[in-house]
């Protein structure tokens, strides 16, 4: 389902109304009946409450009713839990792996899992943003993936989007912006946006309406000044929000972002974070996790989660966070950034903060940061995590017409044939320069040209220079040949970030991407592994191919029909020579026909239908293989 802009898609089939709220009272009245408290309003920030409840009804099936906003949610985490599996080498001593065994049976579960997630809980409301933040390998992105859907097995605890568990329509409707940029370097900043609209914006649409689309959001973003320079030209600002672009094309309600500052400047991480506030007050439900943010950046989140060690030590509000740790008598000693302050407890340094005594009695030095960071566990347990599960996730239920909104189920927005030309029309832009690139106009001209002179006033008069032809015709396949060959392998593993990112977003088909790559490069996904295989591939092909070698062992027989090379050749010969020609005219024994040359002892000059068939046969079966390879790996990842 999509609640968009007026010139949105109308194709649902469900209609609820919101009834508006009556702002004096503090109550949010759904069609069930359904109110929500004034304790409980703090779920929804006031810039949302006054631009969503303004009397504006939302319709599902009517796109008209919120021009402007998208579908609110409401994101409630309880107990989150994530584990991975440890990775053990076996012992080459098998008495000594037999005794540990025995001496740790009770804690093989333990061992055999390392737990990332430790049970975190949160919630938030449109119009809110949510910090995530603690030091490297806390969880943040963890927990922001499994949010996101993106990490769905060993994972416990209860996520609700509106009281709906995570389902495929839940998926379209949140944006996830990686902590890289994964954007084509050589496409503008324009066409990026351009090709995404296309590909993700409903099909009936108009193209005015989707180029009207792109221009609101490069509006939004201030992206207008750069709009033409290509990916690989701007800043590292502008290419983050570029990124952001990209995924509020599609009016997400629910934007996830992984350190969206990182790398970035001062200026421009202020910059995109002014920007995320305006997006917030459009309605959206917004979380990102952040490293080390600025002191003015800090007091730019609604709420804050701070995580160590994988366990949650503080969740609330931003500007509160002081005050509660003041409470528990930690206190900075000199003037300190929050965000600082925050990551120091979060990692248990102690330096220029004053700590409780209790806590350091009889402790060691090196014990000291795990006594922290444990007290600050145990204090969330008994002080905030009560509170917020039975103030927020005991008494907060989202009305049930938003309920039933999020369950509306978006299929795919264009055809296969449409989603075919427009990932053509954005690969070929995206590697024209590649394409026609003066080196390789220069090569391929050359090899013409070469080619063209050895060829030049050959003859089959003699055995010696029907041989010339032949091996230089077995060159000319074997050139081209390896050419596509090894610009095709490169294909899927230098494209593969794209792929999976976009994959992850039902942006097209798997089907629809694939037709410009081949086995090898498909199967393994890696550059350097890809090209290994493709090059003994090749040589097997070229000792098999019936110029080098043609009389092969029985035994190694089956491998030239493997090879296109060998059909190919043969093909090449069949095409050029006829079996009936005659040379060495001038010998001894007078003219002989071609056929019994010994260079043709393998090969019956007539026929060639039976190459061509089997050619196109090779053809089709490898890029099946090529194809299933690509899912199957496609799939792992994003499991």
């Amino acid at each position: 389902m999509e609640i968009g802009r007026e010139d949105e898609i109308e194709d649902m089939s469900v209609s609820v109304t919101v009834s508006p709220p009556s702002m004096g009272s503090m109550q949010i009245a759904g069609n069930n009946g359904v109110h929500v408290s004034s304790h409980n309003m703090e779920f929804i920030s006031q810039a949302y409450l006054q631009n969503m409840y303004s009397g504006i009804g939302i319709q599902v099936e009517d796109s008209h009713a919120n021009p402007d906003r998208p579908l609110p949610i409401f994101l409630k985490f309880e107990d989150v839990e994530y584990k991975v599996r440890n990775s053990h080498r076996p012992s080459n001593n098998s008495v000594r792996t037999m005794v540990s065994r025995l001496a740790t049976q009770p804690s093989v579960e333990q061992d055999r899992y390392k737990k990332i997630l430790k049970g975190i809980t949160g919630n938030i409301g449109p119009g809110e943003i949510l910090a995530l933040m603690g030091p490297s390998g806390s969880g943040k992105t963890t927990l922001l993936k499994v949010i996101g859907g993106r990490l769905l097995e060993n994972v416990k605890g209860k996520i609700t989007y509106n009281d709906v568990k995570f389902n495929a329509a839940v998926k379209r409707r949140i944006g996830f912006v990686t902590q890289e940029d994964v954007l084509f370097p050589q496409l503008t900043v324009e066409e990026t946006l351009v090709f995404s609209a296309f590909l993700r914006l409903p099909a009936n649409m108009s193209q005015q309406q989707k180029y009207a689309r792109v221009e609101t959001t490069m509006m939004e973003l201030g992206l207008e000044r750069c709009r033409h320079t290509k990916i690989k030209g701007i800043s590292g600002g502008e290419r983050k929000r570029t990124s952001i672009g990209y995924e509020i094309l599609v009016d997400p309600s629910l934007l996830l972002l992984d350190e969206p500052t990182s790398g970035l400047d001062s200026t421009s991480a202020n910059r995109l974070l002014v920007t995320l506030q305006g997006l917030a007050t459009t309605g959206r439900t917004i979380i990102t996790t952040i490293h080390q943010p600025s002191s003015k950046i800090f007091h730019m989140f609604d709420k804050l989660l701070l995580i160590a060690e994988g366990y949650p030590v503080y969740y609330g509000k931003a500007e509160e966070s002081m005050e509660y740790f003041s409470s528990l008598r930690f206190i900075p000693e000199i003037p300190m950034n929050p965000a600082e302050f925050l990551l120091d407890l979060a990692t248990g340094q102690m330096n220029g903060i004053s700590v409780p005594e209790d806590i350091m009695k009889d402790q060691e030095s090196a014990d000291a940061s795990k006594a922290v960071i444990k007290y600050l566990q145990l204090k969330y347990k008994s002080l905030l995590e009560p509170k917020e599960k039975e103030e927020n996730h005991g008494t907060i239920t989202a009305p049930a017409h938003l309920q039933l909104a999020i369950q509306v189920k978006r299929e795919w927005t264009l055809s296969w044939l449409s989603q075919f030309m427009i990932l053509y029309k954005r690969t070929f832009r995206a590697r024209c320069k590649d394409y026609f690139d003066k080196l390789r106009l220069v090569q391929a001209i050359g090899i013409a040209l070469l080619l063209g002179l050895l060829w030049w006033k050959s003859s089959t008069n003699t055995e010696a220079q029907l041989r010339d032809q032949v091996g230089l015709m077995f060159y000319i396949c074997i050139f081209w040949t390896s050419s596509c060959i090894f610009g095709a392998v490169y294909v899927f593993p230098f494209e593969e970030v794209y792929l999976v990112k976009e994959r992850k977003a039902d942006m097209y088909r798997l089907s629809v991407y694939y037709g410009a790559g081949e086995l090898f490069g498909a199967a393994v996904m890696s550059i350097q592994r890809a090209g290994m295989a493709a090059s003994l591939i090749l040589m097997l092909f070229l000792l098999t191919g019936g110029y080098y070698v043609q009389h092969i062992p029985k035994f190694m027989q089956w491998l030239k029909y493997l090879s296109f090379l060998y059909y190919g050749f043969r093909l090449l010969l069949k095409v050029q020579y006829s079996g009936d020609q005659s040379y060495e005219c001038e010998s001894i024994g007078g003219c002989r026909p071609l056929q019994s040359s010994p260079s043709f002892d393998t090969v019956n000059l007539k026929g060639g239908l039976k190459e061509v068939w089997v050619l196109l046969a090779m053809a089709l079966c490898f890029r099946l293989l090529a194809y299933f390879c690509l899912r199957r790996r496609i799939d792992a990842v994003n499991a």
